[in-house]
């Protein structure tokens, strides 16, 4: 399972429910994708190191891009920018899920949703 940028920032603001979502599905998988998306959000080494040390001790896998991956993504942004608004970082991710035969837990289903191939486990943040 790949577990989405968004849920992972619930995850690192303290929501419980995401908490209870993540610790869950250990262990599972981030696209590097994620991984650099995170690591942009940071507001210092501190809780970069912290987050970091977390992803070890959970023995979290980063999905590395690679030509298969770019290929899918490069279709899924030629397909659905224009009809469905789909973000480079969204086709990444999603490429990713598929490439490696997983799903992927996400707040943000709108985003993914439209294709097929994608096995979504939808996150929502309400009670």
């Amino acid at each position: 399972m790949i577990v989405d940028t968004d849920v992972l920032i619930w995850y690192l603001r303290g929501h419980p429910k995401a908490k209870a979502v993540v610790e869950s599905a250990l262990p599972f998988s981030i696209s590097a994708v994620t991984y650099m998306e995170l690591v942009q959000g940071m507001r210092n080494k501190t809780e970069l190191q912290r987050f970091q040390k977390t992803l070890k001790n959970w023995d979290i896998k980063i999905l590395h891009l690679d030509n298969d991956i770019s290929m899918r993504a490069l279709f899924y942004v030629q397909e659905y920018a224009l009809s469905h608004s789909m973000m480079m970082a969204d086709a990444l991710i999603a490429a990713t899920a598929i490439q490696h035969n997983t799903g992927l837990i996400t707040a943000n289903d709108k985003h993914y949703r439209f294709i097929a191939q994608l096995q979504i486990q939808k996150f929502t943040a309400e009670n």
